[in-house]
């Protein structure tokens, strides 16, 4: 098939790759503009950006696409279909309806739950046992499309959005390459209206650990935060960020109090033992290097200046 890849974070990365070694004619990929970053503030290409480069792929990285020039390009592509992966511009109707076969979404929920920016996130958040991967015909609506296929994946209770994020981006290119196979024979499925959620952004505020609330929500705040933005508490006048928790619902003690030498931390109910840390401008560590080189011993209430 003649496909116009259309991503931009390392989630996009896989199914770009997956299809270009599937041996579609993938014709251009369209990415968001280079941003500026680093010390000196030189303009990056995103992830999809420089893995098109790398396979030979031209690439499109317009700032809009109702603006006739962009149209005109995109109609000039002549593609059997666009596959549309985290791209972070909206595609108004003209674009959707250019494509052979429109334009595919991989989506990283089991729409109708969890429509919208943070699928992982909010998936993790809300402590769901399971979460996966839909390949969504594209319409106007916000992740409303019919869906062609769904493949469903558990999630761990180890599972954090970083984990989980590396299995759905592997699962949708593996997802995506089966779907085109079949598409020719596959019927998309009217969304039902019931169990519509939707994934809002994450907004920072969201961060700020409060250990009186129960030990699972605060387990579930910490993975469903990390890597970022990373959920977070206060010590001795240090932000410490928690990237890696386990959940302990058979200790106790007084909510934000650590309660034992391996840096269990005591919530309204239960307690949560972090396993992985970061302290402002230090690399992320392991609970035993952490506490070589800032002890929080047994007793300590965080919090605390």
């Amino acid at each position: 098939m003649r496909i116009v890849f259309m991503g931009t974070p390392d989630f996009s990365v896989p199914a770009l790759k997956a299809l270009h070694d599937a041996g579609h004619d993938i014709v251009a990929a369209y990415s968001q503009p280079p941003r500026r970053a680093g010390r000196g503030k030189k303009e990056r290409p995103g992830p999809v950006h420089a893995c098109a480069e790398a396979l030979g792929i031209p690439v499109f990285t317009p700032t809009s696409l109702r603006t006739d020039q962009a149209q005109a390009e995109f109609q000039a592509l002549e593609a059997d279909v666009a596959v549309v992966v985290a791209y972070g511009l909206i595609l108004p109707q003209v674009i959707l309806d250019m494509p052979r076969f429109g334009c595919l979404n991989i989506h990283a929920s089991l729409l109708p739950r969890w429509r919208g920016a943070a699928p992982i996130h909010r998936a993790i958040l809300a402590g769901d046992t399971e979460t996966g991967v839909c390949i969504m015909q594209m319409e106007a609506g916000l992740d409303t499309g019919p869906v062609l296929t769904r493949h469903v994946t558990p999630i761990a209770s180890t599972d954090t959005t970083g984990s989980l994020h590396d299995k759905l981006a592997d699962q949708g290119a593996a997802a995506i390459v089966e779907t085109l196979s079949q598409l020719h024979t596959l019927t998309a499925a009217p969304q039902s209206q019931d169990g519509v959620t939707y994934a809002e952004k994450i907004d920072k505020s969201e961060a700020r650990i409060d250990w009186a609330a129960p030990a699972a929500e605060v387990d579930r705040q910490i993975r469903g935060l990390s890597p970022f933005p990373g959920a977070w508490f206060e010590t001795n006048g240090t932000r410490i960020k928690a990237i890696q928790s386990e959940y302990l619902p058979d200790l106790h003690g007084p909510a934000g109090e650590v309660v034992s030498d391996d840096l269990a931390i005591a919530c309204g109910d239960g307690a949560v033992r972090l396993t992985l840390l970061q302290r402002a401008g230090k690399a992320v560590q392991d609970a035993d290097t952490f506490l070589r080189g800032f002890p929080l011993p047994k007793g300590t209430q965080t919090g605390e200046s």
